[in-house]
């Protein structure tokens, strides 16, 4: 009896176009994992969430809904698309409720989003803390928040960035440890405390 001879694994990962991927192929590509973003032409595939993640995103969207007017909308993981090359999905972003056009909608345009939240995990960070804001400022996107765990005691802080007309650059406003009160994009006032995580 002899051995089968060996063939060549398959690969089922799409090859990418000589010039990167499109928002377009983004979203016409079969069989993409849930939740792929597209960065500068690339496929960026996410790991799977951590608790820290998901209960942070709940708390602020609950949160951001019970305080957000008629106008605006609280939506979570939807791609914000910011020009051909870029279709990042903000953890929670803040859309122009002219933008919710139905239940089909996939994606948000960026001239209609005014805040965007990173909750930044251990595979996201450099995205999360250089790539996306860079990109999410480029685009015009007035706010931007970060999210992340500090400390041993696994504590949440929150950082609140506002984008400055002039450097079309986020600047720093302000950091919040356990209560997130802040009056922009509109009065928001969010404990974001670790106990509030706990009870979720």
């Amino acid at each position: 009896m002899t051995a089968e001879p060996t063939t060549a694994h398959s690969s089922r990962w799409p090859v990418p176009p000589q010039d990167g991927y499109t928002v377009d192929d983004l979203f016409t590509l079969p069989d993409l994992p849930p939740h792929t973003e597209l960065i500068d032409g690339s496929l960026v595939f996410v790991s799977p969430q951590r608790d820290f993640h998901s209960t942070m995103i709940d708390l602020l969207v609950t949160g951001l809904r019970s305080t957000a007017p008629p106008e605006v909308k609280v939506r979570r993981e939807m791609t914000v698309v910011l020009d051909r090359r870029n279709g990042p999905e903000p953890d929670v972003s803040v859309v122009r409720a002219e933008a919710v056009t139905g239940p089909d909608v996939t994606r948000y345009q960026a001239a209609d989003v005014l805040l965007a939240v990173e909750v930044v995990s251990p595979d996201s960070e450099a995205r999360d803390r250089e790539a996306k804001p860079h990109k999410y400022a480029t685009a015009g996107i007035p706010h931007f928040w970060l999210v992340e765990m500090t400390g041993t005691d696994q504590h949440p802080v929150v950082r609140v960035y506002e984008l400055d007309p002039v450097t079309k650059a986020y600047a720093l406003t302000g950091i919040h440890h356990d209560r997130l009160k802040t009056g922009v994009p509109f009065p928001v006032d969010v404990d974001v405390s670790a106990e509030a995580l706990k009870e979720l």
